[in-house]
């Protein structure tokens, strides 16, 4: 493969695209092709500076270009590329926000946090939050959150300028003891992954880098409440290698109000999770189906807000980031433990929902997360595995 040519016919695709062309994302079916391409960029962006533009996926073995210079590539390297794509997708959560605050919020309760604290508080977990960023001065929050990355201006802190994800911190681990808010699990620790922008908007190869990272600084678990109606080659994949690296990631299946749901949430590596009202029924917004694997509180949530504020959020972002804390609670306890143990933990403790007029259980999927039986069940089950390691020594 001729590498120099290949990024010379991309430079000149750089140097013509406007700043916010379309992009695609190219991966490479052989390693040993990327691995050449990877060493002549390296080689030749210190001469062209255009090409410190292209962003790279290592764990993927993918570059994000311009979509006209990858329509030239696709001409010349068909055999060796897959080009797709690179969508926008968006956060999950619906208009019509109100402020509000609770101490220990409605929805902390009712997965039953709270008893659980005493026995474990999620501390040294490490949370991924792939999201808009957060407030790094919101008093309940400046003990939970680490540096993390901003994708977007690399080299600054990841600073929320929408709200969503300083929302999502709070209900993961806001810490702010009897004068502000609490969340579920108030000792974890959180790295801000802010790809999305003041809208809430990002790309597919935004989340790919940002699950990248999450991988490369050994996260336990990711929070991703956000999702898109297509399916993505690159984005499975990531999900995929970060499954294999033993990170559970946590996903929120939509808010259409519908069966089937949004990716990521679809795809079988992940942990689905929906929503419910405050009567433990699965939210009238809330997507729903067999895929689900659990539900958790999505309407009415009130939790931390820009400018040290709060406010009420409703969407299965929402219920996504309870499920979120609840597992980090378990991982507290449980650090060795699978993304697919995980999963099965959550599904087999969860609390029947309500059903409203109609609806059918098994068309719902999981039941409602309960992070008290998640614990109870997560130590159980270690014991009873080293039970059975003691005995088969002894035998």
């Amino acid at each position: 493969m001729d590498y120099f040519g290949f990024w010379q016919m991309l430079l000149e695709e750089i140097k013509a695209a406007p700043k916010h062309a379309e992009r695609r994302i190219v991966t490479f079916n052989d390693a040993r092709h990327y691995a050449g391409a990877l060493q002549q960029w390296r080689s030749l962006r210190t001469k062209r500076p255009h090409l410190r533009q292209i962003q790279i996926s290592p764990l993927i073995r993918a570059f994000f270009v311009p979509a006209a210079g990858a329509e030239r590539l696709m001409d010349k390297y068909a055999s060796t590329l897959s080009i797709e794509e690179d969508f926008r997708i968006k956060v999950h959560s619906l208009p019509g926000e109100k402020a509000g605050t609770a101490v220990i919020p409605w929805g902390v309760k009712a997965i039953h946090a709270p008893g659980a604290w005493s026995k474990s508080t999620g501390v040294h977990v490490k949370i991924g939050v792939i999201d808009t960023g957060a407030d790094f001065r919101h008093p309940d929050l400046k003990h939970s959150l680490a540096s993390g990355v901003n994708l977007l201006h690399r080299g600054m802190l990841p600073i929320d300028d929408n709200g969503h994800g300083t929302h999502i911190a709070g209900t993961l681990a806001a810490a702010g003891g009897t004068r502000g808010m609490m969340g579920v699990a108030p000792r974890a620790l959180l790295y801000p992954v802010k790809a999305f922008d003041h809208s809430g908007s990002a790309y597919v190869s935004d989340i790919v880098l940002g699950i990248d990272w999450c991988v490369q600084n050994k996260i336990d678990i990711i929070n991703m409440s956000f999702g898109m109606k297509t399916r993505s080659r690159a984005l499975h994949d990531v999900v995929i290698k970060a499954y294999r690296a033993g990170i559970a990631i946590v996903a929120s299946s939509g808010n259409d109000g519908k069966r089937g749901g949004d990716y990521p949430a679809r795809y079988p590596e992940t942990i689905a999770v929906g929503a419910l009202d405050r009567r433990q029924r699965v939210a009238a917004f809330s997507n729903r189906g067999s895929y689900i694997d659990v539900y958790g509180p999505g309407e009415g949530v009130p939790s931390c807000w820009l400018k040290e504020g709060y406010k009420e959020m409703s969407g299965t972002s929402m219920a996504t980031s309870h499920v979120t804390g609840a597992a980090a609670l378990l991982l507290a306890l449980r650090p060795g433990l699978s993304p697919r143990e995980l999963k099965l933990l959550l599904r087999r403790t969860a609390q029947p929902v309500r059903l409203r007029k109609g609806q059918r259980r098994a068309a719902l999927g999981g039941g409602a997360a309960d992070a008290l039986r998640l614990l109870r069940a997560g130590v159980r089950a270690k014991r009873a595995a080293e039970a059975k390691v003691s005995d088969a020594a002894r035998g």
